[in-house]
Protein backbone atom coordinates (compact mmCIF):
# COMPACT_ATOMS: atom_id res chain seq x y z
CA UNK A 1 0.00 0.00 0.00
CA UNK A 2 1.74 3.19 -1.07
CA UNK A 3 0.58 7.16 -1.84
CA UNK A 4 -1.31 9.21 0.90
CA UNK A 5 -4.18 8.79 2.91
CA UNK A 6 -6.67 10.85 1.33
CA UNK A 7 -5.04 8.66 -2.10
CA UNK A 8 -5.71 5.30 -0.73
CA UNK A 9 -8.95 6.16 0.64
CA UNK A 10 -10.50 7.49 -2.72
CA UNK A 11 -8.89 4.55 -4.57
CA UNK A 12 -10.99 2.26 -2.04
CA UNK A 13 -14.08 3.92 -2.97
CA UNK A 14 -13.64 3.71 -6.50
CA UNK A 15 -12.83 0.20 -6.35
CA UNK A 16 -15.23 -0.86 -4.15
CA UNK A 17 -18.47 -0.62 -6.47
CA UNK A 18 -16.89 -3.38 -8.79
CA UNK A 19 -15.11 -5.35 -6.00
CA UNK A 20 -18.57 -5.89 -4.06
CA UNK A 21 -20.01 -6.29 -7.24
CA UNK A 22 -17.72 -9.31 -8.37
CA UNK A 23 -17.78 -11.07 -5.07
CA UNK A 24 -21.71 -10.62 -4.63
CA UNK A 25 -22.12 -12.12 -8.35
CA UNK A 26 -19.82 -15.08 -7.69
CA UNK A 27 -22.17 -15.23 -4.02
CA UNK A 28 -25.30 -15.17 -6.15
CA UNK A 29 -24.00 -18.14 -8.84
CA UNK A 30 -22.66 -20.44 -5.99
CA UNK A 31 -23.47 -23.48 -6.26
CA UNK A 32 -22.57 -24.71 -2.18
CA UNK A 33 -26.08 -24.72 -0.53
CA UNK A 34 -25.99 -22.46 2.32
CA UNK A 35 -28.00 -23.34 6.01
CA UNK A 36 -29.24 -20.24 7.08
CA UNK A 37 -30.60 -19.00 10.76
CA UNK A 38 -31.22 -16.63 13.25
CA UNK A 39 -32.62 -16.30 16.58
CA UNK A 40 -32.92 -14.49 19.79
CA UNK A 41 -29.56 -14.94 22.03
CA UNK A 42 -28.83 -14.72 25.71
CA UNK A 43 -26.26 -14.23 27.82
CA UNK A 44 -24.29 -17.38 26.77
CA UNK A 45 -23.65 -15.67 23.20
CA UNK A 46 -21.08 -12.93 24.80
CA UNK A 47 -17.68 -13.56 24.42
CA UNK A 48 -14.69 -14.50 26.85
CA UNK A 49 -13.20 -11.33 28.35
CA UNK A 50 -9.89 -10.05 26.33
CA UNK A 51 -7.06 -10.79 28.01
CA UNK A 52 -5.04 -7.78 30.10
CA UNK A 53 -2.22 -7.91 28.05
CA UNK A 54 -3.91 -7.17 24.68
CA UNK A 55 -6.06 -4.37 25.85
CA UNK A 56 -5.50 -0.26 26.13
CA UNK A 57 -7.58 2.81 25.97
CA UNK A 58 -7.70 1.87 21.54
CA UNK A 59 -9.95 -1.19 21.66
CA UNK A 60 -13.07 -0.51 20.94
CA UNK A 61 -15.53 -2.80 23.65
CA UNK A 62 -18.62 -4.07 23.03
CA UNK A 63 -19.96 -1.42 25.04
CA UNK A 64 -18.65 1.10 22.81
CA UNK A 65 -21.01 0.06 20.26
CA UNK A 66 -24.64 0.85 19.62
CA UNK A 67 -27.37 -1.06 19.21
CA UNK A 68 -28.16 -5.29 19.38
CA UNK A 69 -25.17 -7.80 19.75
CA UNK A 70 -24.91 -9.95 17.21
CA UNK A 71 -23.23 -13.33 17.76
CA UNK A 72 -22.21 -14.68 14.32
CA UNK A 73 -20.81 -18.01 12.96
CA UNK A 74 -19.66 -18.80 9.76
CA UNK A 75 -18.32 -22.43 8.96
CA UNK A 76 -17.70 -24.96 6.18
CA UNK A 77 -16.44 -28.51 6.51
CA UNK A 78 -13.93 -29.20 4.02
CA UNK A 79 -13.51 -32.76 2.54
CA UNK A 80 -10.24 -34.11 0.61
CA UNK A 81 -7.89 -31.39 1.64
CA UNK A 82 -4.12 -31.28 1.62
CA UNK A 83 -3.26 -29.83 4.77
CA UNK A 84 -4.91 -30.58 8.03
CA UNK A 85 -6.16 -27.89 10.93
CA UNK A 86 -2.68 -26.44 11.83
CA UNK A 87 -1.47 -26.34 8.35
CA UNK A 88 -4.55 -24.95 7.12
CA UNK A 89 -4.83 -22.18 9.84
CA UNK A 90 -1.15 -21.66 9.61
CA UNK A 91 -1.88 -20.95 5.55
CA UNK A 92 -4.65 -18.30 6.37
CA UNK A 93 -2.65 -16.74 9.10
CA UNK A 94 0.68 -15.73 6.87
CA UNK A 95 -1.41 -13.22 4.64
CA UNK A 96 -5.00 -12.25 5.44
CA UNK A 97 -5.36 -10.66 1.80
CA UNK A 98 -4.94 -14.52 0.00
CA UNK A 99 -8.24 -15.03 1.62
CA UNK A 100 -9.45 -12.05 1.94
CA UNK A 101 -11.85 -10.52 -1.00
CA UNK A 102 -9.50 -7.76 -2.22
CA UNK A 103 -12.41 -5.62 -3.55
CA UNK A 104 -14.15 -5.59 -0.29
CA UNK A 105 -11.60 -5.06 1.99
CA UNK A 106 -7.69 -5.50 2.17
CA UNK A 107 -5.37 -5.99 5.53
CA UNK A 108 -2.42 -3.61 5.66
CA UNK A 109 -0.18 -4.90 8.77
CA UNK A 110 0.43 -1.67 11.03
CA UNK A 111 2.31 -3.59 13.85
CA UNK A 112 4.23 -6.90 13.96
CA UNK A 113 5.56 -8.96 11.97
CA UNK A 114 4.58 -10.76 8.22
CA UNK A 115 4.08 -14.13 8.12
CA UNK A 116 1.78 -14.51 11.60
CA UNK A 117 -1.07 -14.12 13.61
CA UNK A 118 1.25 -12.78 16.61
CA UNK A 119 -1.01 -11.28 19.83
CA UNK A 120 -0.23 -7.61 19.76
CA UNK A 121 -0.07 -7.37 15.71
CA UNK A 122 -2.46 -4.89 14.63
CA UNK A 123 -3.68 -4.63 10.83
CA UNK A 124 -5.70 -1.73 9.25
CA UNK A 125 -8.48 -3.53 7.33
CA UNK A 126 -9.13 -0.46 4.02
CA UNK A 127 -13.10 -0.72 4.29
CA UNK A 128 -15.67 0.92 1.79
CA UNK A 129 -17.54 3.67 3.10
CA UNK A 130 -16.42 6.37 5.68
CA UNK A 131 -14.77 3.44 7.67
CA UNK A 132 -11.35 1.58 7.83
CA UNK A 133 -11.71 -1.16 9.99
CA UNK A 134 -8.43 -1.11 12.52
CA UNK A 135 -8.07 -4.56 14.40
CA UNK A 136 -5.52 -5.85 17.14
CA UNK A 137 -4.68 -9.63 17.27
CA UNK A 138 -5.78 -10.71 21.12
CA UNK A 139 -5.35 -14.59 20.46
CA UNK A 140 -3.51 -16.57 18.79
CA UNK A 141 -2.32 -20.69 18.82
CA UNK A 142 -1.64 -23.26 15.87
CA UNK A 143 -5.86 -23.65 15.63
CA UNK A 144 -6.99 -20.05 15.73
CA UNK A 145 -6.51 -16.18 15.85
CA UNK A 146 -8.87 -13.69 17.18
CA UNK A 147 -9.21 -10.50 16.87
CA UNK A 148 -10.32 -7.05 18.52
CA UNK A 149 -11.80 -4.08 16.73
CA UNK A 150 -9.82 -0.77 17.64
CA UNK A 151 -11.34 3.15 17.87
CA UNK A 152 -12.33 3.78 14.08
CA UNK A 153 -13.40 0.25 13.03
CA UNK A 154 -17.08 0.10 11.90
CA UNK A 155 -17.71 -2.92 14.63
CA UNK A 156 -17.47 -2.75 18.10
CA UNK A 157 -16.39 -6.60 19.33
CA UNK A 158 -14.31 -9.48 18.56
CA UNK A 159 -13.82 -12.33 15.56
CA UNK A 160 -12.64 -15.23 16.09
CA UNK A 161 -11.19 -17.43 13.05
CA UNK A 162 -10.29 -21.32 13.57
CA UNK A 163 -10.06 -24.83 12.50
CA UNK A 164 -11.17 -27.67 13.79
CA UNK A 165 -10.67 -31.92 13.36
CA UNK A 166 -13.81 -33.66 12.33
CA UNK A 167 -13.16 -37.16 11.63
CA UNK A 168 -10.46 -37.16 8.74
CA UNK A 169 -11.98 -33.67 7.46
CA UNK A 170 -11.47 -30.02 8.31
CA UNK A 171 -14.09 -27.38 9.59
CA UNK A 172 -13.14 -23.87 9.33
CA UNK A 173 -15.34 -21.63 11.59
CA UNK A 174 -15.46 -17.66 11.81
CA UNK A 175 -17.23 -16.61 14.79
CA UNK A 176 -17.95 -12.98 15.36
CA UNK A 177 -19.47 -11.39 18.23
CA UNK A 178 -20.32 -7.71 17.68
CA UNK A 179 -22.38 -4.19 17.62
CA UNK A 180 -22.19 -1.34 15.35
CA UNK A 181 -19.41 1.13 15.80
CA UNK A 182 -21.66 4.16 15.58
CA UNK A 183 -24.93 5.51 14.72
CA UNK A 184 -24.76 5.44 10.71
CA UNK A 185 -23.39 1.51 11.36
CA UNK A 186 -25.97 0.61 13.15
CA UNK A 187 -28.93 2.35 10.60
CA UNK A 188 -26.92 0.25 7.77
CA UNK A 189 -26.44 -3.11 10.02
CA UNK A 190 -30.55 -2.91 11.47
CA UNK A 191 -32.45 -0.54 9.97
CA UNK A 192 -31.19 -1.08 6.15
CA UNK A 193 -29.68 -4.22 6.61
CA UNK A 194 -27.01 -3.26 3.98
CA UNK A 195 -23.93 -3.90 6.45
CA UNK A 196 -25.24 -6.56 7.63
CA UNK A 197 -25.79 -8.55 4.07
CA UNK A 198 -22.46 -7.64 3.07
CA UNK A 199 -20.93 -9.08 6.00
CA UNK A 200 -22.68 -12.38 4.62
CA UNK A 201 -21.06 -12.02 1.36
CA UNK A 202 -17.52 -11.41 2.63
CA UNK A 203 -17.45 -14.35 5.29
CA UNK A 204 -19.35 -17.06 2.81
CA UNK A 205 -16.55 -15.80 0.21
CA UNK A 206 -13.76 -16.55 3.08
CA UNK A 207 -15.00 -20.14 4.16
CA UNK A 208 -15.26 -20.85 0.46
CA UNK A 209 -11.90 -19.60 -0.07
CA UNK A 210 -10.27 -21.43 2.49
CA UNK A 211 -11.79 -24.37 1.19
CA UNK A 212 -9.78 -23.92 -1.93
CA UNK A 213 -6.33 -23.06 -0.74
CA UNK A 214 -6.37 -26.37 1.71
CA UNK A 215 -6.87 -28.10 -1.60
CA UNK A 216 -10.37 -29.46 -0.47
CA UNK A 217 -13.91 -29.09 -1.25
CA UNK A 218 -17.19 -28.09 0.71
CA UNK A 219 -19.16 -30.86 2.20
CA UNK A 220 -22.43 -30.44 3.19
CA UNK A 221 -22.79 -26.70 2.11
CA UNK A 222 -22.05 -23.46 4.34
CA UNK A 223 -23.72 -22.79 7.63
CA UNK A 224 -24.22 -19.62 9.13
CA UNK A 225 -25.90 -18.70 12.08
CA UNK A 226 -26.85 -15.69 13.39
CA UNK A 227 -28.64 -14.85 17.36
CA UNK A 228 -29.49 -11.36 18.41
CA UNK A 229 -28.87 -10.24 22.00
CA UNK A 230 -30.83 -6.78 22.29
CA UNK A 231 -29.24 -4.47 24.33
CA UNK A 232 -26.59 -6.77 26.40
CA UNK A 233 -26.29 -6.22 30.04
CA UNK A 234 -22.33 -7.37 30.17
CA UNK A 235 -19.53 -6.64 27.16
CA UNK A 236 -15.85 -7.96 26.74
CA UNK A 237 -14.64 -4.76 29.05
CA UNK A 238 -14.25 -7.21 32.06
CA UNK A 239 -9.91 -5.83 31.56
CA UNK A 240 -10.33 -2.45 30.48
CA UNK A 241 -7.70 -0.44 31.75
CA UNK A 242 -8.76 1.50 34.45
CA UNK A 243 -9.63 5.17 34.04
CA UNK A 244 -10.80 4.53 29.97
CA UNK A 245 -14.32 3.74 30.97
CA UNK A 246 -16.77 4.58 28.37
CA UNK A 247 -19.19 7.27 28.60
CA UNK A 248 -22.20 5.29 27.30
CA UNK A 249 -23.69 2.33 28.42
CA UNK A 250 -25.72 -0.10 26.47
CA UNK A 251 -28.98 1.50 27.96
CA UNK A 252 -28.18 4.32 26.43
CA UNK A 253 -27.68 3.58 23.04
Amino acid sequence: MTGSRRSRRVGAIVRWPVGVGLVAWRYLWRTTVMHRSEEDGDASDLPEPLPPEACDDRVQHLEDGHGDLLHRTYSVRIAGGRHGPDELLALLARDPNVWSPSGMAVFRRTKGSHGAMTVGDEFLIRLPGPWDGPVRVVGSDPRHFRLATLHGHLEAGQIEFRTEEVGEDVRFVIESWARPGDRLSHLLYDQLLVAKEVQLVMWTHVCLRAAKLSGGRPCGGLTVRTRRLRTPAHTDAATRPAGTGSEKSPEQV
